[in-house]
């Protein structure tokens, strides 16, 4: 018996991973979040099997079920919206099944904002404007954030910021980004990534907040940076002309020059 956590992607049924699809048609026991996964999901469960929304349940009732399930020798599969390492809630669920000595295994997922970035049709890293991305949140309810993990500290960097879980608190956002990005920063807010109700909000740090429609207070994406409107941007080495690389040598003497795939 084994727990399969499984990433279910940011909405669209579709954008499911083959594994992650294989595991919920082997497992007779799905436990989901019914607020995040859409059912379509749900669809490639085998017949009969037990479905349990997971949405108003907490983690001593959650970790009930799967106890059931392995004093019966029932896979579950565990199913979580997005990706599994980030904002899951998969770790303190890990923690009760290793102290049950309970198997369990991760299948990743296509995380939100990839599924953001492929509705805005943009790269989050582009030669000269931005080379890396910061997943990161506000502070909420449900989480504080640790010292230094601040906005402030992430919008020194100039990277482009995936802001998660924060349109409720888009005016601090704004305030704490505004002195390292500039008025003029483009902004997206995307809602519902990759579902059919989908919504994007293009605007900028001064103006995303009168743009945000108010209908949309939860279950949106920030995305913050340069990145996401630059034009004038270096092509990248990665494909130029005089680029030596190991499948495109540039001369003799280079060493990649009798190089052939049997050498990987």
């Amino acid at each position: 018996m084994t727990v399969h956590f499984i990433g279910a992607g940011p909405g669209a049924p579709d954008l499911l991973t083959l594994r992650g699809r294989d595991l919920i048609a082997a497992c007779p026991v799905c436990l989901y979040a019914g607020s995040l996964v859409p059912k379509a999901v749900l669809a490639h469960c085998p017949p009969g099997a037990r479905l349990v929304d997971t949405a108003p349940m907490d983690l001593d009732a959650i970790i009930a079920e799967i106890t059931r399930a392995h004093a019966a020798g029932a896979d579950v599969a565990r199913l979580h919206s997005g990706d599994l390492s980030v904002w899951s809630a998969m770790g303190e669920q890990i923690r009760r099944l290793r102290a049950l000595n309970i198997p369990y295994a991760v299948t990743p997922g296509v995380p939100a904002f990839a599924a953001a970035a492929a509705a805005l049709g943009v790269e989050l890293t582009l030669p000269g404007i931005a080379q890396s991305v910061v997943l990161t949140r506000t502070p909420g309810r449900a989480s504080a954030m640790p010292q230094g993990e601040t906005l402030a500290a992430f919008g020194a960097t100039g990277a482009t910021l995936a802001i998660h879980l924060s349109v409720q608190n888009l005016a601090r956002v704004v305030a704490d980004l505004m002195p390292h990005y500039g008025p003029g920063c483009p902004v997206a807010v995307v809602y519902r990534a990759s579902w059919p109700d989908q919504k994007i909000i293009r605007s900028t740090l001064m103006g995303v907040e009168a743009a945000l429609a108010p209908e949309i207070s939860r279950t949106a994406l920030i995305l913050v940076g340069p990145a996401l409107a630059a034009e004038g941007f270096d092509d990248s080495r990665l494909y130029a002309a005089d680029y030596d690389r190991r499948h495109r040598p540039q001369s003799d003497a280079s060493p990649w020059a009798n190089w052939t795939p049997d050498d990987a």
